[in-house]
């Protein structure tokens, strides 16, 4: 990917030339530098202005500079910050309430990211399974297109460590399904499983979401062989679905569930939530944190909770992703340039017949960013849920232009 256009200014590819120099490199380099947001845009330094549906891969939830999130930051950052775990506070308590009496799960663990969740929901399903059924109950299933985090036992449970065997030797004991085939998974389960971690849609593994009947299947397979079915809700929950909670779209309930992105609305925050009688089987010093459930940040993740419940905001979710998927599908019929539509809610996919990489950067210079779902062809939408009707047709109108560019240059 280019890291230079002739639009930026030398303000911006001294930055770029700069970075290049002091961050590792572990991600291409996109020609703009983003100064400040507001709602569903973000303006780079330069003053250019960008709609925003990629809102940090599905972290911006209320958008940027929204007032909630910027009054409950103010308001700890005045009192304190930080204090060990072994302290209660307030804003921990209350976060944590707020979350248990909105599901089915009783207990929560709070911590700074979507892959320590999944760390932490890992241990916690070992160390159930341990107690319950002995050592040998120790491995754990999980699917191919996954995507779980970049830490050693997250990435253990992700598709990609089969394609970076540099990183070896992974955590043993893991066994990859397929996506949506029961079959696979019953081939798979025994006594020795502990675990069916599952994304109810794969983000970066597409935007493929799981058949509800599938689901369903997985946890009778669970609960016919005494295994925990573990939902990683990291780029799905938090209301994206329409729903608070993903599993709640689906019908289907989780023993544990792995939270974080949307949570925060941006401030990072993570957290797993667990059945009282799940939750038992981590008993003093088996787990902790530092940083993990530490005031501001669950001050300010209740606050974006307290957003996403208000009376017709998750309704307000389900009809703008209502929105833009008819209007995806109206501007399919009229182009025959996108090959598909799927996702749920305000996490959509489209494939179309040019280069990812040709579409994002065309998408960007015409004004909207997007992201690409993992390595494949996805272009991936991901918008604020304050996103609106004008927010919406801005976006559709920019993928008119974007593919009339593209088609333009055969």
């Amino acid at each position: 990917m280019n890291t230079t256009s002739p639009e930026t200014s030398d303000i911006t590819q001294d930055l770029l030339a700069r970075a290049k120099q002091v961050f590792l490199n572990t991600y291409p380099l996109w020609p703009i530098v983003p100064d400040r947001g507001e709602g569903c845009y973000l303006f780079d330094i330069e003053g250019r202005k960008y709609l925003d549906f990629a809102a940090g891969i599905a972290v911006a939830s209320l958008g940027h500079a929204h007032p909630a999130i910027i009054q409950a930051s103010a308001e700890q950052m005045e009192k304190f910050i930080i204090c060990p775990a072994t302290y209660v506070t307030r804003p921990r308590v209350e976060c944590a309430e707020f979350l248990a009496d909105r599901c089915h799960l009783d207990q929560v663990f709070f911590c700074n990211s979507g892959a320590e969740a999944v760390e932490g929901a890992m241990k916690l399903a070992r160390k159930a399974a341990y107690d319950r059924k002995g050592p040998q109950a120790h491995e754990i299933i999980c699917f191919r297109q996954s995507f779980h985090g970049r830490t050693y036992g997250a990435l253990s449970l992700t598709e990609k460590r089969l394609h970076h065997p540099f990183f070896e030797p992974y955590l043993p004991g893991i066994h990859f399904a397929i996506f949506n085939d029961l079959d696979s998974v019953r081939a798979l389960i025994s006594d020795k499983t502990a675990a069916i971690f599952i994304e109810p849609v794969q983000g970066e593994g597409g935007v493929r979401p799981a058949d509800p009947d599938f689901l369903k299947g997985l946890r009778a397979l669970a609960d016919e062989h005494g295994a925990m079915l573990v939902f990683d809700e990291v780029q799905v929950g938090m209301g994206r679905m329409g729903t608070l909670f993903a599993y709640e779209h689906f019908g289907v309930e989780p023993d544990i569930i792995c939270l974080a992105k949307g949570l925060g609305g941006g401030f990072p925050v993570g957290a797993f939530l667990a059945r009282r009688d799940v939750a038992a089987h981590f008993t003093e010093g088996t787990h902790g944190t530092t940083f993990g459930g530490n005031p501001l940040a669950t001050h300010v993740a209740h606050a974006v909770l307290r957003e996403l419940t208000r009376p017709g905001f998750l309704d307000h979710v389900q009809e703008m992703a209502k929105l833009l998927r008819e209007g995806l599908e109206t501007l399919r019929h009229e182009t025959n340039e996108i090959v598909d539509v799927r996702g749920v809610g305000l996490l959509i996919g489209i494939e179309t017949v040019y280069d990812i990489r040709d579409l994002l950067t065309t998408a960007q210079k015409n004004g909207l960013l997007a992201t690409q779902a993992g390595s494949g062809q996805t272009f991936r939408l991901t918008p604020p849920l304050i996103v609106g009707p004008a927010e919406i047709a801005e976006s559709l109108d920019i993928l008119r232009r974007t593919f009339a560019e593209l088609r333009a240059r055969g």
